[in-house]
């Protein structure tokens, strides 16, 4: 990303991937990133978990702990604030995609 307003909406555009995942069943990090990969995103955990703690900081996401094959696992789930700021954050971007549209421009 060589500009600072395609570096934020890319932000917010992962912001927006991981609640509506987190809203249907806990992530844990490693899958986030293989699933945020299917969609051309090229994230490192050096990226990534930077971001879920930040959404944890706000209140939007929480996590715990359970061992998997041996070793802790970090899993995260929405929180009731999260599912709000899903919601309202889906409403402003189909309101906003009405107005530009989608269509690629030449």
């Amino acid at each position: 990303m060589k500009n600072s307003i395609s570096k934020r909406l890319f932000q917010g555009f992962i912001c927006l991937h991981i609640l509506h995942h987190a809203s249907k069943e806990p992530i844990y990090g490693s899958w986030m990133l293989e699933e945020l990969s299917e969609h051309g995103y090229k994230l490192s955990p050096g990226t990534l978990y930077p971001i879920l703690h930040n959404l944890e900081k706000e209140g939007f996401i929480n996590h715990y702990n359970e061992k998997v094959k041996g070793k802790i696992r970090k899993y995260y789930s929405i929180t009731e604030e999260g599912k709000k700021e899903l919601k309202e954050s889906k409403r402003y971007l189909a309101e906003l995609i009405g107005e530009i549209g989608v269509e690629e421009e030449e």
